[in-house]
């Protein structure tokens, strides 16, 4: 969102319905003040009023105001508008400022709640909070509402963000925010003083901020292995048997890359939980902080999972398009003309059968399951789910899901694994390098759940601590029964 939208300066005029004018005003107490006639200015103003509250817009042309202006608020001038609420949302940009040092009088001991955000970072000295508070002294500056952005505010809490962050230095100015930001449907987070303002007016300027550790791990992923495919089969088939089967590049490497990466980060995305369990293990205590490279790791879980089911839904795209692919079809039409023109049949062989059904079976119940932790990850779910219910899903349900996803590739590889003619210049295929990582991670969560080990760590995680037992014999208790 620019300036220009948020800007009252900037927004058109038109006349005051006669059917607004004969708005009955509400009580004082309900009434809110709101500085800004932009989008972000019409869109609270909107939800302030479906929220019950009686909306006054400041402008500095009473008269004519935008013909977006919500039905039932009253548009006054700015002095006017200023005396007539004791809580006063400025939705204008810092360059606008100016307007309001010759109302500082009027505005001593009002709330002002800014709402304004920068175009960059440390774009001036001070945050635009602060600047505000030297230009009305005697008011008092409330951060809040920066991180919202108009098309949130008209949707509501249920299709955006529900977290507001406010800061500030009166208690009961804060107070009197949070309380319209729960009646709006938001949950107002008190991050402290006013000095917090420049990290709050930061938030909305940073891009993907928890996406670029998981954002660089798939793409150096996706490089390494698609070049290592690359010299295992089209370089290696040229080299050795003058073929060039470069058209392979476009589907079946792209194909064979997409799984690939898909089952590493489906393991980095449960590997950081197994290597806490284990640190607590050893530590015998949960009272010691993970190691910062652990902590990040374990923060970016999120991310990593939905972008393994990404590879997953490109995986199963690409394998979707086989049958209409020419090579695929010209192959096949070869292979049935030579079996005519010799005279040769094939016979049904039961196991390759057995192995196709069970390798496409267990791919699609785990993709069914990727599915599911996918969806379950989106903020609506999550705020419909208990935290057991969470726990079971992206817990139990996402370790299976990384049990048939690995199964899948097992069966994928089947008799291959002792093939000699598989290991071209001596190199595993990618299927076999990527099936290290998952079967670690199943084997260590194995161990995890194993009933002593599982009721050691159950008890560390509520507060037991090795030490302790020695320190009062009377609350040990044996670990074993």
């Amino acid at each position: 969102m620019t300036g220009q939208e948020r800007s009252e300066e900037k927004s058109e005029c038109v006349s005051l319905s006669p059917m607004m004018e004969a708005v009955p005003a509400p009580p004082q107490s309900e009434r809110v003040c709101v500085f800004g006639t932009g989008d972000l200015g019409r869109s609270l103003g909107l939800r302030l009023l479906q929220a019950g509250y009686g909306v006054v817009f400041g402008s500095r042309r009473p008269h004519s105001s935008s013909s977006l202006l919500p039905h039932g608020a009253q548009v006054l001038g700015h002095a006017a508008a200023s005396q007539s609420a004791h809580l006063i949302f400025i939705a204008v940009q810092r360059e606008h400022y100016d307007f309001l040092v010759p109302l500082a009088n009027q505005l001593k001991g009002k709330v002002l709640v800014d709402l304004s955000n920068n175009l960059k970072k440390n774009q001036y000295p001070e945050a635009n909070a602060e600047y505000l508070q030297s230009l009305v002294p005697g008011a008092e500056v409330v951060k809040g509402f920066n991180t919202l952005s108009a098309w949130s505010l008209q949707n509501g809490p249920s299709d955006a963000n529900r977290q507001v962050y406010i800061c500030g230095e009166s208690v009961e100015a804060k107070q009197a925010v949070i309380a319209v930001a729960t009646k709006l449907g938001f949950s107002a987070l008190d991050q402290g003083f006013l000095s917090v303002a420049r990290e709050l007016e930061d938030f909305p300027l940073q891009l993907f901020p928890q996406w670029r550790l998981p954002l660089r791990i798939s793409i150096g992923l996706s490089a390494a292995f698609f070049f290592y495919l690359l010299i295992r089969y089209v370089i290696y088939a040229y080299v050795t048997q003058g073929e060039d089967i470069s058209f392979r590049i476009m589907v079946s490497l792209a194909n064979q890359v997409c799984p690939i990466v898909s089952l590493i980060m489906l393991s980095l995305c449960y590997l950081p939980g197994v290597l806490a369990s284990f640190l607590q293990l050893y530590r015998g205590t949960k009272y010691r902080r993970f190691p910062n490279w652990l902590d990040r790791w374990m923060l970016c879980r999120k991310q990593l999972g939905l972008l393994s089911l990404g590879f997953a839904f490109l995986h199963v795209l690409y394998t979707l398009i086989i049958p209409i692919r020419y090579s695929v079809m010209f192959w096949v039409t070869e292979h049935t003309v030579s079996l005519i023109r010799e005279n040769r049949t094939t016979m049904f062989d039961t196991t390759t059968a057995w192995h196709d059904d069970s390798y496409l079976s267990l791919g699609i119940l785990g993709f069914g399951l990727y599915v599911l932790l996918g969806i379950t990850s989106l903020p609506s779910v999550i705020n419909a789910l208990s935290w057991r219910e969470f726990s079971f899903v992206q817990s139990k349900l996402g370790h299976l899901t990384l049990l048939l996803c690995t199964a899948h590739t097992y069966l994928y590889g089947w008799n291959r694994f002792l093939s000699s003619s598989t290991y071209k210049w001596y190199t595993p295929p990618g299927y076999m390098l990527c099936l290290v990582l998952p079967s670690v991670v199943l084997l260590l969560k194995l161990l995890l759940i194993t009933p002593c080990v599982d009721r050691t760590i159950t008890r560390i995680r509520q507060g037991w601590e090795r030490g302790a037992d020695q320190r009062n014999p009377k609350d040990s208790q044996p670990l074993i029964p």
